[in-house]
């Protein structure tokens, strides 16, 4: 027989992470492009193994904010904050969004996005 595990872990986990914190320090589209040179990589080993997973996502390919969530199966929420941290501390590099568009053109972009990640 398999223990039971405690469903309240998988809500733990994630205030854990972001130490609490549900906001990021910088706003950061979902369709935010994001890199990490292999130095920047090789330096997040210090910052934590989240960080560290999400810098060897970005390591020399541009990822969405959208894109890392899904390849480190992190709740998106989580994944802003810790991007966002990254983004200060230097150890992953921001590259504007497209610029800015009218409301249907923008949910027609994010649309896309989803279809993407929902192929994965």
């Amino acid at each position: 027989m398999e223990p039971r595990r405690d469903p309240r872990g998988a809500l733990v986990r994630p205030y854990a992470v972001t130490r609490g914190r549900t906001e990021p320090r910088q706003d950061i589209a979902l369709e935010a492009v994001l890199m990490a040179t292999p130095t920047q990589a090789a330096e997040s080993r210090f910052a934590g193994h989240d960080k560290h997973r999400i810098a060897t996502v970005c390591e020399g390919r541009a990822q969405s904010l959208a894109e890392i969530a899904a390849y480190t199966r992190m709740p998106l929420g989580v994944a802003r904050v810790l991007v966002a941290d990254m983004v200060a501390e230097g150890l992953l590099t921001l590259h504007a969004a497209a610029p800015a568009e009218g409301f249907e053109e923008r949910m027609e972009l994010l649309g896309r996005v989803l279809s993407g990640l929902r192929r994965l």
